[in-house]
């Protein structure tokens, strides 16, 4: 991506954290819920799969590249990075920039003020229920996604624009344009920009073993909040191990606020399946989603992360999000037995 858009960089640990491998087969594993009994190894061609790393009490036991790809690729995430970015707001709290998710997104964002974000908190923006009126249809070209501009002021100018369509906190909206608001947020409230603040909080201090790049609005401008983070596999991997981990170092210094991650993961009232910024599945798994198949799962009680790469050909669709999900229940039950 650093070849076609303005990125800024995320530097690499000095010291990144080890990730032993324990190799097992699950090439054969079978996917009990999809057509014909479909392998993981099926599910690779079909999905269109660029990558597939599975890390098992801390372990690599299964790490499998496709499409040209090895270790070394840099990879787009898409809206995996809202799941990032849901990671740093909590830092913020932790780092005293931000007083709690219950605060206005006007008092950061005031440009926004006397608009349908009035009652809007940030609480209600990681959650997407704001109660603004927004249409993430991809195939519409008349739809909302389709027609913003993604500079930083062009999203200001078009949402200050959108009239509300309920009561903030009720009605779940998937928005990408506004997690574009919670980065910009997050810039006005640390003062800085937001891969550096990663770079600092997160990926070195972690243990991440390569650079990463993150997409920027406009050359020299700001991250979009929504994506695009572009990472290896593996450090993917360790992203989900640090999700798993509460948010600690592997010291067990504490990065994120200890509840952060939990309260992250809690159903909201919108959606139950949703929290801030993070999918919710079931039995406690939750996952960083992106389109064309990007994913990261983190499944606490199997002490388990699923990082995936996919070039699938349509940007979301139903089907394929629920092979997804019964690829990470195959794999699970696999290693369980």
């Amino acid at each position: 991506m650093d070849k076609l858009v303005p990125v800024r960089w995320v530097r690499a640990s000095d010291d990144p954290l080890a990730l032993p491998e324990k190799l097992v087969d699950l090439g054969q594993v079978r996917l009990a819920d999809s057509p014909d009994g479909m392998t993981v190894d099926q599910y690779l061609v079909q999905q269109s799969v660029a990558g597939l790393l599975v890390i098992k009490n801390g372990s690599i036991v299964y790490e499998r590249y496709r499409l040209g790809n090895d270790r070394h690729s840099r990879w787009i995430s898409y809206s995996v990075t809202k799941s990032v970015t849901s990671m740093l707001v909590g830092a913020a709290i932790k780092d005293g920039y931000i007083k709690s998710v219950s605060e206005p997104v006007t008092d950061y964002l005031p440009r926004l003020k006397g608009t349908a974000y009035d009652k809007t908190s940030i609480r209600d923006i990681l959650q997407m229920a704001s109660g603004v009126q927004w249409d993430e249809t991809y195939a519409d070209p008349n739809a909302d996604i389709n027609q913003v501009a993604w500079d930083t002021l062009s999203v200001y100018e078009y949402l200050a624009a959108k009239p509300v369509a309920g009561q903030p906190g009720v009605t779940f909206n998937y928005n990408t344009a506004e997690t574009n608001l919670v980065g910009t947020l997050l810039r006005s409230a640390v003062g800085n920009n937001l891969a550096t603040y990663l770079e600092e909080k997160i990926w070195r201090p972690f243990g991440m073993e390569a650079d990463a790049s993150w997409n920027l609005s406009e050359p020299g401008g700001g991250e979009f909040g929504g994506c695009c983070l572009n990472a290896t596999l593996r450090d993917y991997g360790r992203l989900g191990l640090f999700a798993l981990n509460g948010g600690r170092l592997s010291k067990g210094e504490h990065v994120l606020p200890e509840s952060w991650m939990r309260e992250s993961t809690t159903p909201s009232r919108g959606l139950p399946r949703y929290g801030y910024l993070w999918w919710l599945g079931k039995n406690g798994v939750f996952e960083a989603s992106g389109i064309f198949g990007q994913g990261i799962s983190v499944n606490p009680d199997e002490n388990l992360v699923i990082a995936l790469h996919s070039a699938r050909p349509v940007a979301s669709k139903d089907e394929d999000w629920a092979l997804q999900s019964e690829l990470y229940r195959a794999i699970a039950g696999a290693l369980r037995e």
